[in-house]
C-alpha cells in the first residue's frame, strides 16, 4: 500500500481492541447491560463504534416523540431521518471507489483522519464524523437519564468537584461554540474527563479522546423549537442524558 493509503496500526489496533474490551474486562456487566440496551432499542457500544462499510442508518431507540418536550417529534424526525441519514449517503459514496478502507470500523476511520487519502479525508471529516456524532447523539439520550453511578461518577468528581460543576462548564462549553458544533464529555486513555468543543461535524476521537456524549449545537437541532434560545435548549438537554449508556462507553473506552 503506498504512503497515501497508509493506516496508523498503532491507532488501528487501539480502537480495534476498544470493540472487545467488554468481554476482556468485564464480561458478565457488559453483556447484562448490552442485552438490555438491545431489547431496548438502545445499540451497544461496538454497534455504535465498529460498524464498517456500507454504513445504514438505525432506528431511533425510542419514538420522534418521546423526548418531547426538551426535543419536539418533528425536530426528531427531520434531524434523523433527513440530516443523519444524508452524511451516511455522502459518506458511503465517498468510500464507495475505495475498498482498502472498507474494513475500517467507523472509529477508526475518524480517529485515523488525518492519516486517510487526501481524497477522502474531508468526506470522512464531515459525513463519517457527522454519523458517529450522530450514533453517540442519539443513543445517550433518554426520557429517563438517571444518574451517573461507579466510576464515572467519580471520575467527574475528581475533574470537576461535583455533578452541578460539571453542568455548568458543559453548559459554559456548549453555548460558547461558535457557529455549528459539538461540545462533549470526553475521555482521555487513563480515564480522566475533560469537557471539549468541536466545531462541524468534528470528534475528539481524531484528537486522541474518547467521546462519552455530547451535544449538537447546529442549528437544526434546535431552531424549530427555540429559535434562537440555545441555552434553553442546552438546559433541557441536560435532563435527557442517559447515564447508563455514557458509563458503557466510558467503561469501553478506558
Amino acid at each position: 500500500m503506498n504512503s497515501e493509503n497508509a493506516i496508523s496500526r498503532r491507532k488501528a489496533l487501539k480502537f480495534l481492541a476498544l470493540g472487545s474490551v467488554s468481554t476482556v474486562v468485564a464480561p458478565s456487566l457488559f453483556t447484562t447491560s448490552c442485552a438490555a440496551n438491545r431489547q431496548a432499542g438502545y445499540q451497544s457500544y461496538s454497534e455504535i463504534f465498529n460498524s464498517v462499510y456500507p454504513f445504514e442508518l438505525a432506528p431511533l431507540p425510542y419514538a420522534h416523540d418521546a423526548l418531547e418536550p426538551a426535543i419536539d417529534a418533528l425536530t426528531m424526525e427531520i434531524h434523523h431521518s433527513r440530516h443523519h441519514q444524508g452524511y451516511i449517503n455522502n459518506l458511503n459514496n465517498a468510500l464507495e471507489s475505495r475498498p482498502e478502507l472498507h474494513s475500517m470500523t467507523l472509529a477508526e476511520l475518524v480517529a485515523n483522519l488525518n492519516e486517510l487519502p487526501a481524497s477522502v479525508m474531508t468526506a470522512v471529516r464531515n459525513h463519517g464524523g457527522g454519523h458517529l456524532n450522530h450514533v453517540i447523539f442519539w443513543n445517550t439520550m433518554s426520557a429517563d437519564g438517571g444518574a451517573p453511578g461507579g466510576d464515572l461518577a467519580a471520575a467527574i468528581d475528581s475533574a470537576f468537584g461535583s455533578m452541578d460543576a460539571m453542568k455548568e462548564e458543559f453548559t459554559r462549553a456548549a453555548s460558547t461554540v461558535f457557529g455549528s458544533g459539538w461540545a462533549w464529555l470526553a475521555s482521555d486513555s487513563d480515564g480522566a474527563l475533560q469537557i471539549v468543543q468541536t466545531p462541524n461535524q468534528d470528534n475528539p476521537l481524531t484528537d486522541g479522546l474518547n467521546p462519552l456524549v455530547g451535544i449538537d449545537v447546529w442549528e437544526h437541532g434546535y431552531y424549530l423549537n427555540y429559535q434562537n434560545r440555545r441555552g434553553d435548549y442546552i438546559s433541557a438537554w441536560l435532563d435527557l442524558i442517559y447515564w447508563d449508556k455514557v458509563n458503557e462507553i466510558y467503561q469501553a473506552a478506558i
